[in-house]
């Protein structure tokens, strides 16, 4: 049965750190809609240049043709025995698209939703740091680079991201619970959402999350 996985949780709970290892472990692609749109653009698909042309007037992307661009990758060979989604949906009517499309593939869903305190939140994002170069993601506390400022994959200068800046992430974290909590309680009401807290040690929270994407218990 092809398994789709949704990872929710607000900036700095460590959903694309999550959803990568999930990835690699039950071998089914890891599907961002930052780097589906991109790639669209990019290769100048007509999807792809339709998105473009609202990007560029500022206006907000349909869900229709949001779900075109998603749908699209997710009938790709490689999503045949399933697929991990972050980044999307984003609103119910995305998340209702979703719904009719993993129904005819008669797929198994489970939504992770990763908890994690805004105090968490703040201490781990304000603690990120991106090297210019090569885009390698370190953090301070939990995951240092060997050296100060330096990154260990490439030599090239970390830096800190403007929205990785405490008085920014509180703004990001309001935007993220007012356009998401409808989403959580959408997929609760399903009874598809399993919410594990992120507070604990890395380990720990991705064995949670392979004993429910396993089994579901």
């Amino acid at each position: 049965m092809m398994k789709a996985i949704i990872f929710l949780g607000p900036p700095g709970a460590g959903k694309g750190t999550h959803a990568k290892e999930i990835s690699s472990i039950l071998n089914i692609p890891h599907i961002s809609t930052g780097d589906i749109f991109r790639d669209a653009i990019k290769n100048q698909t007509e999807l792809g240049m339709k998105v473009k042309e609202f990007l560029d007037s500022g206006k907000l992307v349909p869900d229709e043709l949001v779900w075109e661009v998603v749908k699209d990758r997710l009938n790709a060979e490689d999503c045949k025995n399933g697929f991990i989604l972050d980044g999307f949906p984003r609103t119910i009517l995305q998340a209702e698209l979703l719904d009719k499309y993993l129904k005819e593939k008669n797929a198994d869903l489970k939504v992770i939703y990763l908890d994690a305190s805004d105090d968490l939140v703040i201490k781990r994002l304000s603690s990120r740091r991106v090297c210019k170069n090569c885009g390698a993601i370190y953090n301070l506390i939990s995951m240092p680079p060997k050296k100060e400022g330096i990154c260990d994959i490439c030599g090239g200068e970390l830096y800190q991201r403007s929205d990785d800046y405490p008085d920014v992430i509180k703004k990001r974290l309001e935007t993220y619970y007012r356009e998401t909590q409808p989403l959580i309680d959408y997929y609760k009401n399903r009874g598809v959402m399993y919410t594990i807290s992120a507070e604990k040690d890395r380990e720990e929270v991705l064995q949670e999350i392979l004993k429910v994407v396993k089994d579901g218990n």
